[in-house]
């Protein structure tokens, strides 16, 4: 029988230590560090039957050839704009996210969408749970094949049996195999479970999907190094007491990190969102006063959304600030702004306010809307619905320039808007835009043109 060793690792960051110690010297958490039995056998491959491997050879970087590799669609816009185009062949994606977020629905999702066999294992639910699930979903995917195992090396035996085209496993902290004896979820067997997937996804080129739980704090549970092992790093974002979800990639080896994917989370399933702004912008008989419409972006993604402000006399002494979705301390200086720089007495009044559709926002280029929103509500004028906003607002009232304002402008173009207030020192390339272009360089001249 092989010697059994124990070591101790830190929860928090994975760090390993020969003792036990009060203080992780990696991360500097207290009271993380625990002992772990890891049992040192010889390792096979992933599947019992390894045929011998092939020998690296290190080539010239003139010889090396470059193929487009091969991607498989996932019927899923969304998912696929994030990922870059769909699943690379022998990639693994690993997705975090605030529990009842939507993750195993997403997935699940998918794998019933998707035209090849999808193997689904789920360490958390039963099969019939799944097929309850299943129920409710779009999609019927004769080839999703739902397998219930915790056990990494039952898992491969049922792989080498059904020879899935993609393997999604619901979650990587439910997994143990027999190498380590350390319980489910601990780091090391995190640590070990990933490594064999990732090993069984690069030697037979089959895309693997991981569910991954998140802590308190919001990072993915388990050593940090599960991040650096996988291809692909995405975030499932949202409020459950809203219906829209954001997917965003933290990492990702074959695209870019700043799209985004949004969800609408229904009955039936999460629903693609294509076009959000016409969303995010709600739909008015009349001019109201105290909102105001921003272009801002999420990633490479243009969106247009509302503002809305509410200014009233503060009753009871001391005024109140409240803010949903935007910095409560990016609110406070631009009242501040407004007070010294504009001649607005606000210092007495209570002000709140909310971005629509519960989307926390922190594109600075939302500064001239809540600027506009805030005097709308405190002046009781509506400003027009066909008006929008895009610029940063600075400590001394001038109206600063944002990034990539042709995008902001087409976006609001294409959604019908007939003017965009923009800083004067944006420099936008000639183009014949059906849409008015007004170019403002203080707070005074914003004042002036809309009161």
């Amino acid at each position: 029988m092989a010697k059994t060793k124990t070591t101790f690792f830190c929860q928090n960051c994975g760090a390993q230590f020969p003792k036990w110690v009060g203080k992780c010297t990696s991360c500097n958490e207290w009271n993380t560090i625990v002992e772990e039995i890891v049992q040192k056998e010889e390792k096979n491959s992933w599947k019992q039957s390894a045929t011998k491997k092939k020998t690296s050879k290190a080539l010239k970087i003139n010889e090396i050839s470059i193929s487009e590799e091969d991607r498989i669609p996932t019927n899923n816009e969304e998912l696929n704009r994030v990922l870059g185009g769909g699943l690379v062949n022998g990639s693994v994606v690993l997705l975090g996210g605030e529990p009842g977020i939507g993750k195993s629905t997403l997935l699940l999702q998918i794998a019933l969408l998707m035209q090849n066999k999808v193997l689904y294992v789920s360490g958390e639910e039963s099969q019939s749970q799944i097929k309850l699930r299943a129920e409710r979903l779009a999609g019927k995917n004769e080839n999703c094949l739902i397998l219930t195992e915790t056990k990494t090396q039952n898992i491969f035996k049922i792989i080498e049996q059904t020879i899935p085209d993609v393997v999604v496993i619901d979650s990587i902290q439910t997994l143990h195999t027999d190498y380590i004896e350390a319980s489910p979820g601990s780091i090391s067997q995190i640590r070990e479970s990933a490594s064999e997937l990732i090993k069984f996804a690069k030697e037979t080129n089959t895309p693997v999907i991981l569910i991954g739980h998140i802590t308190k704090e919001g990072a993915i549970a388990g050593p940090k190094i599960l991040e650096h092992m996988v291809d692909v790093v995405l975030q499932f974002e949202g409020d459950r007491n809203h219906t829209y979800r954001i997917l965003r990639a933290q990492k990702n080896r074959f695209g870019s990190t700043a799209e985004l994917g949004i969800y609408e989370m229904l009955n039936t399933g999460l629903r693609e969102v294509s076009n959000p702004s016409e969303i995010l912008i709600s739909e008015k008989d009349s001019d109201l006063t105290g909102t105001a419409i921003s272009a801002t972006l999420e990633g490479m993604r243009p969106l247009m959304i509302e503002v809305q402000a509410l200014v009233s006399t503060a009753v009871y002494g001391t005024p109140q600030r409240s803010s949903t979705g935007y910095n409560i301390k990016r609110l406070n200086m631009l009242l501040a702004v407004l007070e010294k720089r504009a001649g607005f007495r606000l210092g007495s009044k209570d002000v709140f306010l909310n971005i629509a559709g519960g989307l926390k926002v922190e594109d600075p280029a939302i500064d001239l809307a809540v600027v506009c929103a805030i005097l709308s509500s405190n002046e009781e004028v509506a400003i027009p619905q066909n008006v929008c906003f895009a610029a940063e607002v600075g400590l001394a009232g001038e109206i600063r320039a944002v990034n990539r304002i042709e995008q902001r402008i087409i976006e609001a173009e294409k959604l019908g808007f007939e003017k965009i207030i923009l800083s004067k020192f944006n420099k936008i390339a000639k183009k014949n835009y059906r849409i008015e272009i007004i170019k403002v360089s203080k707070i005074e001249d914003v004042v002036s043109v809309l009161f």
